[in-house]
């Protein structure tokens, strides 16, 4: 067995040794793109989402020069017509493009081409490899002379897209070098199939991708991948169970991401960190990605900070995603920023609505953090006393109250204007953002006759009563807490009415003073 040309199934053999989450229909779906059209594909998600352990699965699947039907005998890929057809049938080039970049000169591309070649003649001797031959020549050569049939993986593929900008000679070598490998007319005929992996899907060139033969699956657009993205909810409810966890933790803090119709994925390694660990907590920042988020999130593009604010309130944020270059050097404008964000994994994508937000406690405390690293001295003042406001809205008092929204009102004006109701909710919820620790916060719930403008449910294991916050303008306090009755809020959290705070707020635009008053509801 070679480094890179039929390295076996060790990988993948390590991956079952411990707690594995069956993913192998993915197999079934490339299967179905073999000898076809469709047969080139780049595969891309966040860090951390399991794209080394796909490609080590299916490296397992194709390599002939290995026996890895006990390694799936008892997967969901063995009940599927397609398993015995391609099951360790195929020459395998594995290339994990981040184990070459501890070179980072202009030379690495035509080292990994040397190396590349080197072990196809020493893996097929027979053939009259010359000098003057590169690797699609070598590769052809062998092929013809053995009728060996080659299935090619990249993991990481934009690694060296990553760490060389556009323009740069190594770059072109790359880019040049994979059209010249799965653009040949040739490479049908040598490959059985293509399977790249990465963060960001296949660079623009003048709106066109520099390999537009490839069929591109990405955290905005996954086709027909999006459950083999990460974890779904009945996997990780099965895990906590298998391990004794509490699954709305789990949920609270690693759901939340919609990858195309799937409306709930878990960030798989966070998940079972966690399980490892016995407990939930942050596993983003040693992803790598902080410094670049820190780094996109401050820069000056008109309304960028607004919508990073209003997602850290728990509201949704237009974007436009189709004109990114698929370049994290070349970022224009905030749709840029905001795409960038979805493809590492900081923000969630709602293809229907053109909408995305933060998912998770996990990315929350995240971004929280980047933010803190820009130096928002305004939004970092209202995060750090909002303990203090939820405090003093279960104490019932209600000047304290007041005066906490109307600071953290004064605190935020020069980011959001708030003429309305909408906008007092978004200051409130940012205002409150302390409080999705041990509550679940719901804009806009419908409960009985209407919508409560917001409403904090305490989570599983919280010793705390549900709040619904009901805000005016240019009223009163009084009048807030009679709608709470009047449109019978309480009725649709019934299960809470033994314990339940009504919160009425008002603003007064031309005092530009606070009302508030807490009642603590009677059935």
């Amino acid at each position: 067995m070679g480094t890179l040309l039929n390295i076996g199934n060790a990988g993948f053999q390590s991956a079952r040794n411990g707690e594995y989450v069956d993913k192998s229909g993915l197999i079934s779906i490339v299967n179905r793109t073999l000898f076809t059209e469709r047969r080139f594909s780049c595969v891309t998600r966040s860090r951390r989402f399991g794209k080394s352990m796909a490609a080590k699965m299916l490296n397992a699947y194709y390599d002939h020069s290995c026996d890895s039907r006990a390694l799936f005998y008892d997967l969901e890929i063995a009940t599927d017509p397609s398993f015995e057809q391609h099951l360790n049938k195929y020459a395998v080039i594995y290339l994990d493009m981040t184990n070459f970049l501890g070179e980072l000169n202009d030379e690495i591309v035509s080292k990994i081409k040397a190396k590349l070649k080197a072990e196809i003649i020493a893996t097929y001797p027979s053939i009259s490899a010359t000098d003057d031959d590169d690797v699609m020549d070598t590769l052809l050569k062998a092929h013809s002379a053995t009728g060996d049939t080659f299935f090619f993986i990249i993991d990481e593929w934009d690694a060296i897209c990553r760490e060389f900008k556009p323009g740069t000679t190594a770059m072109d070598d790359y880019v040049n070098w994979l059209r010249r490998m799965f653009k040949s007319v040739n490479a049908y005929d040598a490959f059985a199939g293509v399977y790249m992996t990465g963060i960001l899907p296949i660079k623009k060139y003048n709106t066109q991708s520099a390999l537009n033969n490839f069929i591109e699956y990405s955290m905005v657009e996954p086709v027909t991948m999006g459950r083999y993205f990460g974890f779904t909810k009945d996997e990780v409810c099965a895990l906590s169970d298998k391990y004794n966890m509490d699954f709305d933790e789990l949920m609270k803090w690693y759901d939340g991401y919609q990858i195309g119709d799937e409306l709930s994925i878990f960030n798989p390694n966070s998940v079972m960190m966690a399980l490892n660990s016995r407990r939930c907590r942050s596993f983003w920042a040693t992803t790598g990605a902080y410094d670049a988020v820190a780094n996109y999130i401050q820069m000056n593009f008109e309304g960028l900070k607004d919508d990073i604010i209003r997602m850290l309130a728990g509201e949704r944020c237009k974007v436009d995603p189709t004109g990114f270059g698929n370049d994290m050097f070349d970022i224009r404008c905030k749709d840029d920023v905001l795409t960038v964000l979805i493809h590492l994994g900081y923000l969630s994508y709602n293809w229907r609505k053109d909408e995305c937000y933060i998912p998770n406690r996990e990315v929350t405390g995240e971004m929280v953090n980047a933010v803190k690293t820009n130096n928002w001295k305004p939004v970092v003042d209202a995060l750090q006393k909002s303990e203090e406001l939820l405090q003093s809205t279960l104490d019932g008092d209600e000047e304290a109250v007041a005066q906490g929204v109307e600071n953290a009102h004064d605190e935020n004006t020069s980011i959001l204007s708030y003429n309305n109701e909408n906008s007092l909710a978004c200051v409130l919820s940012i205002a409150y953002f302390y409080a999705r620790n041990d509550y679940l916060i719901h804009r806009e719930l419908a409960s009985g006759k209407g919508f409560a403008d917001i409403v904090l449910i305490p989570r599983k294991h919280v010793d705390s009563p549900a709040i619904v916050l009901e805000l005016k303008v240019n009223k009163d306090a009084d009048s807030a807490i009679d709608q709470i009755h009047r449109k019978q809020y309480p009725a649709k959290i019934a299960e809470y009415a033994d314990s339940l705070l009504l919160v009425g707020i008002n603003y007064d635009r031309k005092t530009k003073l606070h009302t508030c008053r807490i009642e603590n509801h009677v059935k």
